[in-house]
């Protein structure tokens, strides 16, 4: 490769493969100097915080849920849980343990999703999880079938499986038959199995080896692996109540794209959440099998290479799978969906996990029960500044490599986080500009 080559040279890539939602990713080269990364999202900005305003509360979980078809759940919950802080709402336990196994469901069906047809290619030097079907059939299968039953329980406790109709502010609209839950039982069982072998499986793939500084952001319960509440701990030591997650953490808006990104205060540094900072932050609260796969795989703890986001991703659809049947099997059934409250006006906010991070809904509402504010911290924005971050450090070492080469390696580490651009915008089409 020429001198002239390497000083003055443009890669465009259409639009970046395997991850939901549409953006671009900018790379400003002088000769072997980074300029300049920028993660671009240019998905048109769908203003669901304004769409809320003078709506009624109990359309908040309807709208929120269309952020996201893959993951309505944890925009779902996050809401309700934040109009119940509002208005003073405390769940029954039994609603409570409801609520995690629905989000159990959600973490099945979306982790399954990404380790096998979203991210598992990268490893294989293959365009799509059709290739991979091809080359690893009985493995594939498995995934899809792990997925289903994920789906399967969503569709029990939601009404459907894409975008559910079933969650209200209290409780449900509607509660499960017991036996309708039991029916599922048999299936978990086998999931349990399945996602057991499934780690396996991905602990056999060669992932590179890579390793950054993160700080790590995640939920943290005192008695149970961190989904649907907690405080929000930091890897640095910050640990602090879910009611001051604005006083430490802050959107910002970058010129080159559409979706606002989160920095922490007041150092307006990047931070990482999602299933590497879980399993950082509270592998010692995972269920017991999940905790055994991960030792017999020697999952290092602490991990700071974003490949291993994959391994966290199949050990947390172990806990999934682990969790759900213990809710499976103590649900007994109750009368009362709902708790009763009296609307009134007020603010409320709420963190839990998606299957790809931390997400923080704030609300605040009027005597009457109109949405007067709505705030919504996606987990995708949250990790949009540490993805460019991440490719300043994880650029230099690919500046040898054709403009082909360096925009695949680009597309795979982006995918280790598990992007949802869309749920992002209040991504990838690669251009390389060297001067």
């Amino acid at each position: 490769m020429s001198a002239s080559e390497t000083s003055a040279r443009a890669i465009r890539v259409p639009i970046l493969t395997r991850v939901e939602g549409e953006g671009s990713l900018l790379i400003k080269l002088r000769a072997r100097e980074i300029v300049d990364v920028q993660l671009a999202i240019y998905e048109p900005p769908r203003l669901f915080e304004s769409l809320l305003r003078g709506r009624p509360f109990a359309d908040v979980a309807d709208i929120t849920a269309r952020i996201c078809g893959i993951c309505p759940i944890a925009y779902q919950m996050t809401a309700v849980q934040a109009l119940e802080a509002a208005f003073s709402v405390s769940v029954h336990p039994e609603i409570r343990s409801l609520r995690r196994l629905m989000y159990c469901g959600e973490w099945i069906e979306s982790h399954a999703l990404h380790v096998h047809l979203l991210q598992a290619p990268d490893f294989f030097g293959l365009d799509s999880g059709i290739e991979l079907a091809e080359r690893f059939p009985d493995e594939v299968k498995r995934g899809l079938r792990l997925k289903k039953i994920g789906n399967t329980l969503l569709e029990t406790l939601g009404g459907r499986a894409i975008h559910p109709v079933n969650l209200a502010v209290g409780g449900y609209y509607r509660l499960p038959k017991a036996a309708d839950l039991k029916a599922l039982i048999a299936d978990f069982e086998w999931g349990l199995e399945a996602a057991i072998d499934t780690v396996r499986w991905v602990s056999t793939i060669p992932l590179p080896s890579i390793e950054l500084p993160y700080d790590y952001v995640a939920i943290q319960h005192p008695s149970e692996y961190g989904i649907i509440e907690g405080e929000v701990v930091c890897s640095d030591g910050l640990r602090i109540p879910h009611t001051a997650y604005e006083q430490h953490y802050a959107e910002v808006q970058v010129p080159h794209s559409t979706a606002l990104q989160s920095r922490r205060i007041p150092s307006g540094s990047s931070y990482f959440v999602g299933p590497l900072a879980r399993m950082n932050l509270n592998r010692e609260q995972l269920a017991e099998p999940a905790k055994r796969i991960a030792d017999e795989i020697d999952f290092p703890t602490p991990c700071f290479n974003a490949y291993y986001g994959i391994l966290a991703r199949s050990i947390e659809v172990v806990h999934a799978f682990a969790e759900g049947l213990d809710h499976l099997r103590s649900y007994r059934g109750r009368e009362q969906a709902r708790a009763a409250f009296q609307i009134k006006r007020g603010s409320g906010c709420a963190v839990t996990e998606a299957p790809r991070g931390l997400i923080y809904h704030r609300y605040e509402v009027d005597d009457q029960g109109r949405i007067e504010l709505a705030k919504i911290v996606p987990p995708t924005s949250q990790n949009q500044a540490q993805v460019e971050q991440d490719l300043r450090a994880f650029l230099p070492s690919l500046l040898d490599e054709s403009d082909a080469e360096i925009a695949l390696s680009c597309e795979r580490f982006v995918r280790n986080y598990d992007p949802c651009i869309s749920c992002s915008t209040h991504f990838l089409n690669l251009r390389i500009e060297r001067e």
